[in-house]
């Protein structure tokens, strides 16, 4: 098979990436990388030394490819049936601004909140905690105000945003929970839940919820 994503089925990253390959049904072969562990960690390391998943690897065209936004614009580009950026130049403005919107201000600050929790107790951060949270908070309220008037985070069409602004969502929510002042990005969110490609994410990623380090614990809903 061309192609192979390294990835977590835990991590919000390669949700962002995972959404996109179910989106469109591509092919790809999933391998799990476990950085506790010396042998995957290692192996991984020598595709790509920086370390950070998701990585996709296309042997067809001797391509390693990481960053998620640059993945799903490399699919866009070599392998999607429909765009996930848009061709028209307005519409793919749109969507790399809102892509860039919940992967900087809510993602990013989401990942420094739960990422302080695996810290020893005596090297914690509370204030970049709260600084975090707060960043959060704007985003959540700026996002709100769009979601009042679109279906989509840049819009009618699902698009890369979309893809980004699900796991940024989800894990945020346990940060920073907006289901109840925040209607229209709440009701953005069930969109986003009930997409099957997402929903087939969480559902993979259901049995490692556990690991997440925070009290807060991601759940499903019951079916």
């Amino acid at each position: 098979m061309s192609l192979k994503l390294y990835y977590h089925p835990l991590s919000s990253f390669c949700h962002k990436v995972l959404i996109a390959l179910y989106e469109v049904n591509i092919p790809f072969e999933a391998i799990f990388v476990d950085l506790g562990d010396e042998k995957s960690s290692a192996a991984f390391k020598a595709l790509w030394p920086i370390g950070k998943f998701p990585v996709l690897r296309d042997e067809a065209r001797n391509c390693t490819v990481p960053e998620s936004t640059i993945i799903i614009e490399y699919l866009d580009a070599f392998y999607a049936a429909s765009r996930f950026v848009p061709a028209d130049a307005g519409g793919a403005w749109q969507t790399r601004l809102w892509d860039r919107f919940y992967d900087h201000y809510i993602h990013y600050p989401m990942q420094k909140a739960v990422g302080d929790n695996l810290r020893p107790a005596d090297k914690r951060d509370p204030l970049g905690v709260e600084q975090a949270k707060k960043q959060i908070r704007t985003a959540y309220d700026i996002a709100e105000q769009a979601m009042q008037s679109r279906t989509w985070a840049a819009g009618e069409t699902f698009t890369m945003a979309d893809c980004a602004a699900a796991p940024a969502l989800f894990y945020a929510d346990l940060v920073e929970p907006f289901s109840g002042t925040h209607k229209a990005l709440a009701a953005y969110f069930e969109r986003l839940k009930a997409r099957p490609s997402y929903a087939r994410a969480l559902r993979e990623a259901e049995p490692y919820f556990d690991m997440f380090p925070m009290e807060r614990k991601p759940r499903l809903a019951a079916a």
